[in-house]
């Protein structure tokens, strides 16, 4: 038996890293998951794998998120397919990455919109469904960025957009309360993934100033980020809500 059974998980930035492991993680202990992305032959690649691992997964790709009517599009394909909506894991982001006087007015906007937008607008649509549900989970991924400054990369973007993920998390578990939603941020420091090791290749200096700034000196696995989402998302965390866990090596700490 799983900590999800019966639980409809709507997870998006499903075709790698972090978002495939949600999938295979959260249908693992029992949930139906839809996942989307921008890239359809890798989220059907997901979608594949989950099913070979015995999971139930529906994928809706492509999908801009950062466009409001296709993300509402995607929280309304999910209701009709199943019903009901319990958790909203909103995992996608798109970033940039840049010093102050090289960041440019399109890529502070790309990052907005790719960081805080898609979030807000994925929120925002599953809200009403949430509540006739009578209540939910939406599980927000930020970073430990929102939270400290960092150097390598340089990410005024980044910090700027993940502060207001946390923020905006908040402030969802305050109005989300009278009905039985909770709201939980994620931080995650710096993860490798498989799009994260393409970016860093042989760079052993850019890797090893990454993880200088954490305690255990290494970058995260993605289960070390999803196992708590997915405890997050289950009956067992019932007591938390408004709450912002970094996962970060301890990178926050010092």
């Amino acid at each position: 038996m799983g900590t999800l059974d019966g639980k409809v998980a709507l997870i998006t930035g499903t075709a790698g890293g972090q978002g495939r492991v949600a999938s295979l993680i959260f249908t693992r202990e029992g949930a139906t998951v839809v996942g989307c992305d921008i890239q359809a032959a890798a989220n059907d690649e997901t979608v594949e794998l989950v099913r070979r691992a015995g999971g139930e997964m529906t994928g809706i790709a492509p999908v801009d998120l950062t466009d409001p009517e296709q993300a509402r599009r995607v929280v309304e394909d999910t209701v009709a397919t199943y019903g009901q909506l319990d958790v909203v894991y909103n995992n996608a982001a798109i970033q940039r990455f840049g010093p102050m006087p090289d960041f440019s007015v399109e890529d502070w906007r790309t990052t907005i919109a790719g960081e805080l937008d898609i979030p807000f607008f994925v929120s925002k649509f599953a809200w009403p469904h949430l509540v006739r549900r009578g209540g939910g989970v939406i599980i927000n991924v930020a970073s430990m960025a929102g939270m400290i400054g960092g150097q390598v990369p340089a990410m005024v973007g980044h910090s700027a957009a993940n502060a207001g993920v946390i923020g905006m998390t908040r402030q969802l578990a305050l109005e989300g309360a009278r009905h039985g939603i909770r709201a939980v941020a994620i931080s995650p420091g710096p993860v490798l993934t498989p799009a994260s090791d393409r970016d860093l290749g042989d760079n052993q200096a850019a890797r090893d100033a990454i993880t200088g700034k954490t305690l255990l000196k290494r970058f995260a696995q993605p289960e070390e980020i999803v196992e708590l989402a997915a405890f997050l998302a289950s009956d067992r965390a019932s007591y938390i809500t408004g709450a912002n866990y970094p996962v970060e090596g301890g990178a926050t700490a010092w």
